[in-house]
């Protein structure tokens, strides 16, 4: 009898390891917990005075839950996290074992800075680093088989206070709009608001794999996606794999995803299949921005370590297969007032709906005049393979608002609306008499846009799946707070000439419309003429990777994050050396992995598959002169195949060289214009031989076993 195995509740284990303000209200005193709270809020500085008493009851919870290290976790630039652990425990000068963890600790820590990207602002020598504790993200612990370590989230900046980290620049972008919707609300009378968070949801893409056929392939091992290889006889054809019945094996694994990750707070509402095979989803809910940033870590990290446990291999590269949809990491955000209100949601009350308007089109603004901003956070290595495609938005940045905002905020601007939002469209009416009626949407979803706002938030669509949503998210923060400084500009102007705020806000909302028309997009954006019209709108600032990333330190864009404290000069710069760099480093292990993969197993293949039909050829030699011809010509495009790969990877061994010596910008070029094409020419060499190997003489695992997981 197969044994019934029982599980914990999610409610019953929800934040057990994360030390929230739950706990630090029963640990700490009524003064210290309120003072540590208007901090989290952003209503006051850290107390540095409270800090000895924040970190013996957190050291003290920490141990009563079995962790025996702390350490203070942060982002570096690598986009994944890091931890330098420090046991609790240390002898006193009696030589007695006891747990310390001062306040200092808990504060500040000094990790060794060298070995981090900086982007040429230091030198090797200069190893000292400061990483700080982040207040506003709760601690949590790590467990692990023989105890856990207390997880404290951190900034992390160099000797001379510049950011090594993603979480810094997030933080200033965070600031950046929650200054500027404080001054909008207070214009329109709220003055009892407290703050306004930015809240975030990130739809995290992946595809799970078989591990120990996986690992037999070294592109999969070494660069997260395949570098040849053919698609299957049913790939995506049947559409019949999305919102399908999860596979147990899938389902399993899931369910232990979501179990450790609520004892660490953090909800994923959703789970389904994606469109390709092999492919999933899960969605969290909204939180706040920079807690949404470090439990999408949180969530990517432990996705990791349990696909081990259950013997998968976990994907998280923007294009692993080819002629198959790859993953994305749609970034859901909005803006929340301390009231509980989202800014970002229409209403059928004037004045409030006015206010929607005013956010709404700031955010517009700031997209139209900064898009670049937005196109260089998501200039990736894998999204080089994935936008443009048909299953993702293009590389070219629009807004989308669906049919009931865009007819408004159109009328707004002709001056025929006052900007009174219309009642909704209603239910629709199925005909059928058992079923519930159908509450219709004002507008539909456009899969094709890369911005589009969807009711009641808008949603980044192009984000890849690999990537740290802290650089996104301070992206679309940064133009956001720049829209509407822009904004705040011309509606105070217009309530200090005597207007209404209401009517001083419609009249700006009215001329920003006009200011960022060029920017909206209702259409098809994977079609031909929406290319050809985003060129002549402006838009196509950039149509490489290298190009994406130069955006960066494009003149208008330094001057705005200047203005808007996010990045100085001198921090931007590094940072778009660091992109190119990991760009270059990126493409340089995929040519490396290509090269090995064609010489030890697809050349040895070929040789073996060659030497099969020769003698099976030669074992029927009476057979009739037309078919062995057929069978000769076989033979002959093996061969031929096999002088052309050799040809090819010596090519791209001798263009790696030439690129070693050219300058990182020159470099990331030569790979675009050169490496990639070689390596695309490679692949269809070595695909178009694929289906002539034997089973036994097939080098690597090919699509069709890769992919059978969920079949």
């Amino acid at each position: 009898m197969t044994e019934i195995r029982e599980y914990p509740k999610m409610k019953d284990i929800y934040g057990s390891l994360v030390f929230d303000q739950r706990e630090m209200k029963q640990r700490l005193p009524r003064d210290v917990f309120d003072s540590l709270v208007a901090a989290m809020e952003g209503r006051q500085k850290l107390d540095s005075s409270i800090a000895d008493t924040v970190a013996l009851a957190m050291k003290d919870w920490a141990v009563s839950k079995g962790a025996d290290h702390w350490a203070h976790w942060f982002h570096p630039l690598t986009e994944l996290t890091a931890e330098k652990h420090t046991a609790f425990l240390m002898a006193d000068e009696n030589g007695n074992p006891l747990n310390s963890f001062r306040g200092k600790d808990l504060m500040q820590s000094e990790p060794d800075a060298s070995s981090f990207p900086s982007g040429g602002t230091r030198s090797t020598f200069e190893a000292r680093g400061y990483s700080a504790w982040d207040p506003t993200s709760p601690a949590f612990i790590i467990k692990s088989k023989k105890g856990g370590t207390l997880c404290i989230p951190s900034i992390f900046i160099a000797y001379d206070g510049s950011p090594l980290d993603m979480k810094t620049y997030l933080l200033r972008a965070m600031q950046a709009i929650e200054t500027r919707s404080m001054r909008m609300l207070k214009l329109f009378g709220n003055r009892g608001v407290r703050y306004v968070h930015a809240t975030v949801g990130g739809e995290q893409e992946f595809f799970l794999l078989d591990r120990p056929r996986a690992q037999k392939r070294p592109d999969i091992r070494f660069c997260g996606r395949t570098l040849v290889g053919s698609p299957p006889p049913r790939d995506q054809k049947m559409e019949d794999h999305y919102f399908g019945a999860i596979p147990t094996r899938v389902l399993s694994y899931m369910e232990d995803v979501q179990r450790d990750l609520a004892r660490l707070g953090v909800d994923l509402a959703t789970r389904h299949n994606e469109n390709a095979r092999c492919q999933f989803e899960f969605a969290p809910q909204f939180t706040e921005a920079n807690l949404a940033c470090d439990q999408n870590q949180l969530v990517m990290e432990t996705m990791r370590k349990m696909a081990r446990e259950h013997e998968l291999r976990l994907l998280f590269h923007e294009k692993p297969f080819n002629g198959m949809n790859g993953s994305g990491k749609h970034i859901n955000f909005s803006l929340e007032d301390s009231e509980g209100r989202n800014l970002l949601k229409p209403s059928t009350n004037h004045r409030k709906n006015v206010i929607f308007l005013a956010f709404l089109s700031s955010f517009i603004l700031g997209t139209a005049e900064h898009f670049g901003l937005l196109q260089a956070s998501v200039s990736t290595p894998g999204n080089m393979y994935r936008l443009g495609g048909q299953e993702a938005p293009p590389n070219i940045i629009c807004v989308y608002l669906g049919d009931a905002i865009a007819s408004m905020l159109r009328a707004v601007e002709e001056g025929t609306d006052d900007g009174t939002m219309k009642p909704s469209r209603g239910t629709l009416d199925l005909g059928l008499s058992k079923l519930p009626d159908i509450v219709a949407f004002d507008s539909d979803r456009n899969r094709t846009s890369p911005i589009a706002f969807t009711g009641n938030k808008f949603e980044f669509r192009a984000p890849g799946a690999s990537q740290a949503m802290a650089i996104p998210v301070m992206a679309l923060l940064t133009v956001w707070a720049a829209g509407m400084e822009k904004f705040l500009g011309f509606f105070e102007e217009e309530i200090n000439a005597g207007l209404d705020p209401v009517d001083a806000a419609i009249k700006t909302i009215r001329k920003v419309a006009a200011m960022s028309r060029n920017i909206r997009f209702e259409g098809n954006a994977y079609s031909a003429n929406w290319h050809e019209e985003a060129e002549r709108r402006g838009l196509l600032k950039a149509k490489t990777i290298p190009e994406g990333i130069d955006l960066f330190v494009e003149p208008s864009t330094i001057k705005m994050l200047e203005e808007m404290k996010v990045f100085s000069k001198k921090e931007i710069e590094a940072f778009h050396t660091i992109k190119l760099e990991q760009f270059v480093k990126s493409i340089e292990i995929e040519m490396s992995v290509l090269r090995d993969m064609v010489w030890e197993g697809i050349l040895p293949a070929l040789s073996k598959q060659m030497l099969l039909e020769k003698s099976s050829r030669d074992a029927v030699a009476g057979y009739d002169a037309l078919s062995l011809e057929k069978w000769d010509g076989i033979i002959v495009r093996l061969a031929a195949a096999k002088l052309d790969l050799i040809a090819k990877t010596e090519e791209l061994a001798k263009l790696r060289e030439e690129m070693s010596r050219m300058t990182t910008r020159a470099h990331a070029e030569a790979i675009v214009k050169r490496a990639v094409p070689l390596m695309l020419e490679i692949r269809k060499i070595a695909d178009s031989v694929e289906i002539f190997f034997s089973a036994e003489n097939m080098p690597y695992p090919n699509y069709r076993n890769l992919l059978s997981l969920s079949a």
